[in-house]
């Protein structure tokens, strides 16, 4: 029932935000900030994209949200030579091990700080992850092992588009954003404040 927290109600699940549409990143900022709103702490980490999404201004104001964020990027995939590929996959394998051992440690401080029956968890946020999986990107091993050993306590959302099967397979929601239409169509570009 609403408002009311048993154990059941504190399990912590996996969510993947996939398709071709708008909004995957905006849902994933909307649940980042409603469980924030209920004293819950977030931990933001951003993949393939460069650091000045309007987001990311706002959730730098909220005490309780910790963005990892890349200090390097790297452009698109598809215009890497091999070198700069690998160079790149080196780089987000580093930063991904690095933000799973902060939500791993995240967990583990609230897990041993207080009281199990009242603690509201941690909220990992990895955006785009999806594509960084696909493209060999990010470790998958490292990657997998940790969503199927994740801490309790710890609710994990994945953005991008065409998850893996794998990935698929551990999730508890999957959302679908289906680009009906959309002006880029029109060729109208990416606008600050509605699109990044």
């Amino acid at each position: 029932m609403k408002g009311q927290n048993s154990s059941a109600d504190r399990k912590r699940l996996i969510h993947i935000y996939e398709g071709e549409g708008k909004g995957k990143t905006t849902a994933a900022v909307g649940l980042a900030v409603r469980f924030a709103g209920t004293g819950g702490s977030v931990l933001f980490a951003q993949f393939l994209k460069k650091n000045n999404s309007g987001e990311l201004k706002i959730l730098q104001e909220i005490r309780e949200v910790r963005l990892m964020l890349c200090e390097r990027s790297f452009g698109f995939t598809f215009q890497m030579s091999p070198e700069e590929k690998q160079e790149a996959a080196a780089y987000y394998s580093g930063y991904l091990h690095d933000v799973l051992a902060a939500a791993r440690s995240m967990a583990d401080m609230e897990t041993e700080g207080g009281n199990k029956e009242k603690t509201q968890g941690i909220l990992l946020i990895l955006d785009e992850i999806l594509a960084a999986y696909r493209q060999n990107m990010v470790d998958r091993q490292e990657l997998l092992h940790f969503l199927e050993e994740k801490p309790e306590n710890l609710e994990i959302v994945l953005t991008g588009r065409y998850p893996a099967p794998e990935l698929s397979a551990l999730a508890d929601y999957i959302t679908v954003m289906e680009k009906k239409k959309h002006p880029y169509d029109k060729g109208i570009s990416a606008r600050q404040g509605i699109e990044w």
